[in-house]
Order: structure tokens, then C-alpha cells, then sequence
């Protein structure tokens, strides 16, 4: 039979008295878990303020316990629908091309002789956005996104609609400080968007957008300031060309839409 306590180690425990030392606590412990006489001795000796304390606990216990689960309040940030629609990786892309074309906007009216620097670049203002939108290596949630049933081709194309809304405005202002027609810079841009979408089904959206810009600027944009002439295509007369693009490459796109259920991981 295990020996009891003393009276006296029993009240200074109870007591919490400091200097009873380390070795008698933990004989005091382990007796106390299988003697309910001894248990009974240390519950006579506590002291009022310890016994205050363990009436307060009980009370909370007992209200909790009749109160059931707090309810879980939702987490502000941002949920998987909300990425559907943007991705903050695409802020400073749009920033970028924002100062682009304000650059643009100021070096027309420094020397107007040149070619509109704007009209040159409205054909692939909103690739850089439309690249990033839809990007693994950029978004640090691609996986989880591209996962859901409401991922592939709609996805990407409201992605690239919150792009579109920003860059477009962004054009209409540097077309009001030029004095370019809206459509002549709004056709370009949607039909380079369409062709970014419609060729990154094959090669990824980022190539394509890659792809495209550097086909545009080797072929039209450095020969057009070497020559300080504008191509026929972004002339008044090009904008039924550009809606036709466009058109063409949104049937692409309907068509095979399948192809951008599940994009390849490295696009």
C-alpha cells in the first residue's frame, strides 16, 4: 500500500507553498491520482481565494458547454471566386503599361512629326495583363484554381476581361490627348487580345502574348519609326480588317474551347 502524505506536505501544498520542493510535489501528484482520502484531505485544505477561483472556472465551463460552439466567422481574403476574376500579380503589369503609354501620349505631342506612338502600341497594350492572367508561375494559387470546374477558357477570359477594363479607358484617355479616333485604337487592341487567346490554346498564353508582341514590334513598329510612317493597317480604313480578326478569332476560341480546360502547367 502506498504510504499518504503527511498532513503538513498535504497543506503546504495546497497552499502552493514555494518552498516545498520539486521531488514532494510529484510524490504528492502521483498519490493523488488513486487515493480519493487524500484528494478529500487536499480538498479541505484549500484555501478560500483557490476556492473562489475554481467556482469561476466551473461557472465559465458551464456556460460555454450551455452557449454550444461560437460560430466561425469567414475569413476576409480573398476567396477562390474572387481569383477567378484577378489576380494582384497583374497590378504591376498594368502599371507598367499605364506609363508606357503615357510616355507614349507625351513624346507625340514633344515631336508630333513622328508616327503615334500610341497607335503603335495599342495593339499589344493589354498582352502583358493577358499574359500574367492566366500564368502558373505567377499566381501563386494557379493550382488551386485550376483545379475548379469554373477553370479553363471562362476563367481565362475573365481574367482578361478585368484587364481589358483597365488598359481600354487607358487607351480612350491617350486617344482624347492625341486626337485618335476610339476605334482605331480600340480595334487593334481587341483583335491582338483575341489572337493572344486563340493561339495560347497551342503554345500557352504566355508565349503567345510573348510571341505576338515581338512579331509586332520587328515587323511594324521599327520599321514604322524607321520609315516615320504609319503601316495601312492602322489607318482609318484598317479598322473593318481588325473587327474581322477579331471576329474570326472569337469563333477559334468558341470552338475549341476545350482546349483550354487544362492549360500546360509551364504557360
Amino acid at each position: 500500500m502506498t504510504k499518504h502524505p503527511e498532513s503538513t506536505v498535504i497543506t503546504r501544498y495546497a497552499e502552493g507553498d514555494p518552498s516545498l520542493d520539486e521531488a514532494s510535489v510529484w510524490s504528492v501528484e502521483a498519490h493523488l491520482e488513486t487515493c480519493p482520502d487524500c484528494r478529500a484531505r487536499l480538498a479541505s485544505r484549500t484555501t478560500d481565494d483557490t476556492r473562489a477561483l475554481l467556482d469561476l472556472v466551473a461557472t465559465g465551463i458551464d456556460q460555454g458547454i450551455g452557449a454550444g460552439p461560437a460560430p466561425v466567422r469567414r475569413r476576409r481574403a480573398w476567396s477562390v471566386t474572387g481569383r477567378r476574376w484577378f489576380t494582384v500579380t497583374v497590378v504591376p503589369w498594368l502599371i507598367m503599361t499605364a506609363a508606357v503609354l503615357g510616355c507614349a501620349v507625351l513624346m507625340q505631342m514633344a515631336q508630333p512629326r513622328l508616327p503615334s506612338l500610341v497607335l503603335l502600341l495599342a495593339p499589344v497594350a493589354p498582352l502583358p495583363g493577358v499574359a500574367v492572367a492566366w500564368s502558373r508561375r505567377s499566381d501563386p494559387a494557379w493550382e488551386l484554381i485550376a483545379g475548379t470546374p469554373a477553370a479553363g477558357l471562362a476563367m481565362l477570359l475573365r481574367r482578361t476581361a478585368v484587364v481589358l477594363a483597365v488598359v481600354m479607358p487607358l487607351l480612350a484617355l491617350a486617344g482624347t490627348r492625341t486626337g485618335i479616333p476610339l476605334a482605331a485604337l480600340l480595334a487593334p487592341c481587341l483583335a491582338f487580345t483575341a489572337a493572344t487567346i486563340a493561339l495560347g490554346s497551342l503554345i500557352g498564353v504566355s508565349r503567345a502574348a510573348a510571341a505576338l508582341a515581338t512579331l509586332w514590334a520587328a515587323a511594324v513598329v521599327l520599321p514604322s519609326l524607321v520609315t516615320a510612317e504609319l503601316p495601312a493597317v492602322l489607318t482609318p480604313g484598317g479598322t473593318g480588317g481588325w473587327a474581322l480578326v477579331t471576329v474570326a478569332m472569337a469563333a477559334f476560341i468558341v470552338a475549341r474551347a476545350d482546349l483550354f480546360r487544362r492549360l500546360p502547367s509551364g504557360h
